[in-house]
């Protein structure tokens, strides 16, 4: 049979009954003397608080399908003078 302070993982004190001003319903007066009520970080509480499907419904739906986009504009438009013979037109710099 294990201690009980290896049961709880903290230290464990008797106090006699009278002490503590139980009657005979007492359970010998354990009294836990490290306890505490450890939270959760951030994620686990979000993972164990998150919404869950339980419809069967909502399980098997689908996601949305949408159109697909639109090109996007390029990012650089040469523009070339009327008189090219005259200029001389630069390359675009490079992008990053």
């Amino acid at each position: 049979m294990s201690s009980l302070s290896s049961m709880f993982g903290c230290g464990v004190v008797m106090a006699p009954p009278q002490a503590l001003g139980i009657g005979k319903r007492s359970d010998g007066g354990l009294t836990i003397v490290c306890s505490s009520r450890p939270q959760k970080k951030a994620t686990a509480h979000h993972m164990k608080t998150r919404p869950r499907k339980t419809q069967p419904w909502d399980i098997n739906r689908k996601p949305t399908v949408y159109d697909p986009m639109p090109p996007l504009p390029p990012d650089w438009t040469l523009v070339i003078p009327a008189d090219a013979s005259s200029a001389s037109a630069a390359p675009p710099p490079p992008s990053a």
